[in-house]
């Protein structure tokens, strides 16, 4: 069993931090909300730590889980931050959607200190994170992930390595844009057959059998008939990703046309007060125009 630390405990990092403290590792977790970090400590048996450096002293993985670049360097650099605790031939791994440029240059200062680096974005929301069921897109030196990967098993159902450092965080980025299209057109979909006055339960049962299906269809048709946008992942989280892939794309010369617009009617939802509504929510500017 391993000495773990874990940096973030928000709706994904506090389930997942659980199922490593399950699993019999030796957790300390660090929170910028304290009284946050105490009940997880008390529910899973961890310490807590007052600094992102303290929790990683003498960790042999730093696992990481907050918001955005600025966020994951406030935890990681500085007197305070993670990689002035870490002691040389430990692996951090970043959970966080961010940056494939935040990871390189971290992987970077990581190199200097000794310490590896593994860009390891997660798929799957709320409910994979609860479940112990998240896909893993990974980054990083072979070695790294290898070492690192008996801990990342604890919450994911699959984890692959899949290039170089920031490779990881590229291909979140592509599941990112896929998902803002496949949303968009279901919820066209749901609203035309709505529209139609289609028994959509039936409609669903019979389409997700064939090319249609998808796990957004599985998961979020019915709550799109019924109007209720409060399953997971929230519109202003995907629009930070979207806006990450449009940076991205800046530099790839890769043409973003849909995810464009659909970005803009994300925007237009936030508008709606639906910011913390979860992303099928696109639906309602069709049913509600």
């Amino acid at each position: 069993m391993a000495k773990v630390a874990w940096i973030g405990l928000g709706v994904m990092g506090y389930p997942m931090a659980g199922y490593v403290s399950k699993a019999g590792h030796d957790v300390t977790v660090y929170n910028r909300t304290t009284s946050k970090a105490s009940k997880w400590a008390k529910k899973f048996g961890g310490k807590t730590a007052k600094t992102p450096k303290d929790a990683a002293k003498n960790a042999d993985f730093v696992f990481c889980c907050v918001g955005n670049d600025d966020d994951l360097r406030s935890v990681v650099l500085g007197d305070k931050g993670a990689f002035a605790g870490m002691k040389k031939g430990a692996i951090f791994v970043d959970n966080t959607t961010a940056s494939a440029n935040v990871a390189r240059e971290l992987a970077a200062a990581a190199k200097k200190i000794g310490v590896g680096f593994v860009d390891a974005p997660v798929s799957g929301g709320q409910a994979g994170a609860e479940n112990g069921t998240l896909t893993v897109m990974c980054g990083g030196a072979a070695k790294d992930f290898k070492a690192a990967f008996p801990v990342i098993d604890t919450y994911a159902q699959a984890a692959v390595l899949l290039g170089k450092t920031g490779s990881g965080q590229l291909t979140k980025m592509v599941n990112q844009l896929c998902i803002a299209g496949i949303v968009q057109g279901l919820s066209e979909g749901v609203n035309f057959g709505m529209k139609a006055g289609l028994d959509m339960e039936k409609v669903v049962q019979v389409i997700s059998k064939g090319a249609a299906q998808s796990w957004q269809m599985d998961n979020r048709a019915a709550t799109m008939v019924a109007g209720k946008f409060n399953y997971g992942f929230a519109v202003d989280w995907m629009r930070k990703d979207l806006a990450i892939c449009f940076e991205e794309a800046k530099n790839n010369k890769a043409r973003l046309p849909v995810a464009a617009l659909v970005d803009q009617f994300y925007g237009h939802v936030q508008v709606r007060g639906g910011k913390r509504w979860d992303t099928s929510s696109l639906i309602h500017l069709l049913a509600n125009d």
